[in-house]
Formats: C-alpha cells, structure tokens, sequence
C-alpha cells in the first residue's frame, strides 16, 4: 500500500494551538489528552472499531457452535445431522470473514496511530523551537531528545494496546455477557464478580507502579543526556587519558537505572503473578460451579462447555489487560513526561509584536541592568550606550566582564530586568524577533555546524542562493584555497559537526555562512579567534569592505583584530570603565593599553 494520501499532512498553527490548549486543560486527565491526540483521526479509529468486531466474532461464536454440537452429539434438544453441518458452515464463514477484516482494522488504526505519531512528535518540535533560549541551557538536550523519541513511542504502543488489548476486552466483554444475560441471570452474577476483582487488583498495584515508573522514567532521561555529553567530550577525555574516569562516571548512571528497572520489575512481577493466580481460582470455580449446576440437571452439557469458554474468554481478556498495564502505566508515565516541554510556559511570543520594516541598525542601551535567572549578582550594572547605523563596536575585556551577554541581549536571547534596549528606536521587547533576526547574522566563538556539505552549512535557512553570491562568500571568508584543494569543492562532506576539516575551516564556513546573508547587523563573537595570523589578516581585510555600512559588533580577546573599529568599549564588571578608538585608547595609557602592551609582550615570546 504504497499511497502517501492515506497519511494526514503537517500539522497547521491553529491545530498546534489548539492541542496546547486542550493538553493543559487535561494535563492531569491522560485519557483526555490521548482522545485529543486523536480528535482529527476519529473516523479511522471508528473504522476499525467496526472491523474488529467483524474479523473478532469467531471467538464468540465458536463457543456457542461448539456448545450446539456437544449436545448434537449427545441428542439432546432434538438435535439433527442437518443442524451440526450448518453450525459447521457458520463457523466457517466467520472465520474466513477473519483474514480481510482484520486487514482493514490493522490499516485504520495503523494510520490513525502514526499520522498521532508524527503530529505529536511534530508538536513537540514546535515547542522546542518556541521555548526561550534560557529553556534550552536549563534543559539537557539529552532529555529532549529522550521525549521526541522514546517517550511519543511509549505513547504509540500505549495506542497500539489500547487498539489491540481493550478495545477487544470491551467488546468481549459486553457481548459475553449480553449472551450470558440471555441465557442466565445466576451465571451473569458469577461472571461480574471477576470484573472488580481485577480493578481491585489494580487499584492497588497503580500508585506504586506509577512511582516506579516515573523514577525509571527520569533515569533513563538522565542516562541519554549524559551519553550525548560524553561523546561530545571524547576527544578531550581521551586526549588527557581521562576514559576510564568517564567510564567509571557513566558506570554509577548505569547502576542508578539497572536498580530502578529491577525495583520496577519486581512490581510489575508481582502484579502480574497476583492476577493469574486470582484469574485461575475463578476459572477453577467457573469449571466447577457450571459442573454442579449440570450435575443436578439445571443447564446442558453443551452449556456448561459454552460458560466455560465464555468465561475463559473473560478471563484471558481481564488477565491480558492486567498483564500490559505495565505497559499503559509507562504510556501514561509519557503523557505526563512529554508535558513538561508542551507545558512549559517559558516561551518566547512573537504574536501581535511589531515586525521592523528593514533594519537600519541604531541600537540604544540605556541605564540596563541583567541579570541570569539562577545568578545572584548582577552581568550587567546600569549600562548605557548608544550606537550608529553602521558603526562598528568592539568589546573586549577579561572573561565574565560582560561581553557576551550584551550580544546575547543584541540578538534577543536575553531582556534588560531595568533599564531598555532599543533597536531603531523600538524597544526590543516590543518587536517579533523571529523576524528581527532573519535581518542579522551571528557568528558564534563556538562554530556550530552540522553535517553534510560545505555548501549546504554555508547557504543553510536561504530558499535561493546564486553562483555568485556564493563565491563571493567563499572569496571573504578565504575558503577559495580550502575548496579548491578538495575533490568535491564545495560538495564536500564535513562530517558530525564538522568534524573532517580543521577549526579554522570551520569558524571561516561560519563566518561565510554570515556574510552570504547580507545582513544590516553582523555579530562576531571571537569570530576569528581559530584562524592564523595569514588567514585571519585576509578575512579581516574581506569583512572590512563588507561590514561598510552596516552595524557590526565584534567581541575579541586579541586586540589586533579589533584596530579598524569606530569605537572599542572596555568592558569591567557589566559597565564601560573605557571607550574611544585604538589609537586614543593607547594614547590614554589605561588598561586598554596594558592589555596591549601584554598581548604584543607574549606574541613577541611566542615567536
């Protein structure tokens, strides 16, 4: 069945809205939210629902066939050849009737469940890329990718369960004992004493299991995220010889998850021999209660073979729910985990806020003051300064002084706690910042790359990029040699994070990656930092002829990359203590000038 109509398409905005709504309104009612999961799939769910009565009925007919030819066979209620072949002739029917049935219930629930698949992990992608970048650095990526995959799989399974276990106990369930009722009222009270038995059984399993499910929940969570932090750390675990401390590391997370899982193991063991031994001793006196009532001339033997297999038949039912409630509990569990993304209310809202027409690039901090959310002491400390359209401003300092954390507020990932922050006269607390940042570009002290081709990092978010303006990037950023000594040019694999080529490589396909945009504002967070003298000469040469008439900041440790900017601030302690050109800084003989005067003592040791 190879037709991708059968599948819904991408989830739209309001739909998204939509299921955020109705998951906070039964954020604490699972059930709720797995039928809201569903609300635009309900069709093929109803579908199936009807199939699976269809291709289920031999299992209630089969008994009473059964029950027809034991008194055939007996002669009992005038029975005839003719009434065995028939009895004979429906059950085969209905068996046949199995194989297309079937078919058709896989099929309906099969799309309902991975069209609720793909829309929940779609959902969750959504939040991801709304959440606030404060979010992001709280949350161990780890754990987010946990829930993406492994928690929305718990919840698919738990459908497939629902699908495939209780939706077939309640059906058997309601025509067993309609078919009971019609026959006995004294065999029906047996039959409803095992109903609350069971949920009894789960009553009292259910606060426990869910404890240890949540705590086998949040280890595993814990383990994912400290194997993605390990094997960010392996080049420099194994360059300081540092393995077997990282393994020992991982092996105390490892212990804390085995001894979860075995204390939730032996839950889920004890739960599930507590419900065969109870479903056993009813079967027992199921089998012996019907053999009284035989015995004693009240019901057929036919009979006493069909309440025996209906009442089986219940029984299995009770016991394969009791067995995979383990299995709906973690589901359930995942509803819950996946809530702590959907839910989350630290979110960066664009919605209604004013979307700048083209950038100009005037900036204006005024008496700001910030500070992280965890931290106690203020970054910044009443910092004012105002920049002109296309002028270009340094920050340097010691680290900690404050550098980053004002280009962080320049890009929006941060919000003066006093004082205002203005972008063409706007306070940026005002404007869509989606928007906002597509006008500006940001090269970070980290390259952050990904993999696949040089190409493909260089022009990553443009829809259309010419030959030409592509290789004027290349030219800026001095990566022509770099191309043009590879096989594949531009085409080239970088690998994992841009693991294939050097630091180097990668800052100037990063500082490409920026210059391809034309922005009106460009960021260069120690842009230069992994480059060469030669290499780092040349980009400075190419950016100086780019960032003309355009808004530049530029934070550097090395203070000779900074010679050509329109104004250098000295950042201590979150305020200016001194601004001015190079030159002027060095004539004013301060700490701008001691930091020179060290920088170019240590070069000249170096050399």
């Amino acid at each position: 069945m190879k037709d991708d109509n059968i599948f819904s398409q991408e989830i739209t905005e309001d739909e998204f809205e939509t299921f955020l709504k109705s998951y906070r309104k039964n954020k604490n009612k699972p059930v709720r939210v797995l039928l809201a999961l569903y609300k635009g799939n309900m069709r093929k769910i109803l579908a199936s629902c009807f199939f699976f009565i269809i291709k289920a009925s031999p299992v209630w007919v089969i008994p009473i066939v059964t029950a027809n030819i034991v008194d055939i066979a007996t002669k009992q209620k005038g029975a005839s050849l003719h009434a065995l072949w028939l009895n004979i002739a429906i059950a085969v029917i209905f068996i046949l009737l199995n194989l297309p049935t079937h078919m058709l219930f896989v099929r309906n629930y099969s799309i309902a469940i991975r069209n609720v698949e793909a829309s929940l992990r779609s959902t969750l992608i959504r939040r991801l890329q709304q959440l606030s970048i404060s979010f992001h650095k709280e949350f161990k990526s780890g754990r987010m990718q946990s829930k993406v995959i492994r928690d929305v799989e718990n919840i698919e399974f738990l459908s497939q369960q629902i699908m495939n276990s209780i939706l077939s106990v309640l059906v058997s369930t309601i025509v067993v004992l309609s078919i009971v009722i019609s026959k006995s009222l004294l065999m029906t009270s047996f039959f409803l004493v095992a109903i609350p038995t069971a949920l009894l059984l789960v009553s009292l399993f259910r606060k426990n299991m869910r404890t240890k499910n949540n705590e086998f929940r949040t280890e595993i969570e814990e383990t994912s995220a400290r194997v993605a932090e390990m094997v960010e750390m392996i080049p420099v675990t194994k360059a300081h010889g540092l393995e077997d401390i990282e393994i020992e590391k991982m092996d105390t997370q490892l212990t804390s998850v085995r001894t979860k899982g075995y204390l939730l193991d032996m839950v889920t063991a004890l739960f599930g021999a507590s419900a065969w031994v109870t479903m056993q001793l009813f079967q027992i006196a199921c089998l012996g209660f019907t053999g009284f009532l035989a015995y004693k001339g009240k019901i057929s033997t036919g009979d006493v073979v069909l309440y025996q297999a209906y009442f089986s038949q219940l029984l299995n039912q009770i016991a394969n729910i009791l067995n995979i409630y383990p299995n709906i509990a973690k589901g359930i569990e995942s509803i819950h985990s996946v809530g702590e993304i959907l839910l989350s209310e630290d979110i960066e809202d664009n919605t209604g806020k004013t979307r700048l027409p083209d950038l100009i690039g005037e900036y204006g901090f005024t008496d700001v003051t910030f500070c992280y959310p965890d931290g106690q002491t203020p970054v910044l400390r009443d910092f004012s300064l105002h920049v002109r359209p296309g002028e270009c401003i340094a920050l340097v300092g010691e680290s900690g002084a404050g550098k980053t954390t004002i280009l962080n507020m320049l890009i929006g990932f941060g919000l003066p706690n006093s004082g205002s922050l203005t972008v063409d006269g706007y306070d940026i607390s005002a404007i869509d910042l989606k928007a906002y940042r597509q006008q500006i570009a940001v090269v970070p002290q980290n390259t952050i790359l990904f993999s696949g081709s040089i190409r493909d990092n260089i022009a990553y978010g443009l829809l259309s990029v010419t030959p030409e303006q592509l290789a004027e990037a290349v030219v800026s950023a001095n990566l022509q040699s770099m191309i043009d000594a590879l096989p594949n040019g531009l085409d080239t694999q970088i690998g994992e994070h841009g693991g294939k080529i050097s630091g180097g490589q990668r800052q100037r396909i990063a500082i490409a990656r920026a210059l391809i945009r034309n922005p009106r504002m460009i960021i260069l967070d120690e842009a230069t930092s992994a480059l060469d003298a030669h290499s780092e000469r040349e980009v400075q040469l190419a950016m100086h002829n780019l960032i003309k008439g355009r808004t530049t900041f530029i934070s550097a440790h090395r203070l000779s990359t900074i010679r050509d900017a329109d104004r250098i601030l000295l950042v201590h302690d979150g305020r200016v203590v001194e601004s001015g050109t190079f030159d002027e800084l060095i004539a004013q003989k301060g700490e701008f000038y001691q930091m020179n005067v060290l920088q170019t003592n240590t070069l000249s040791l170096t050399v």
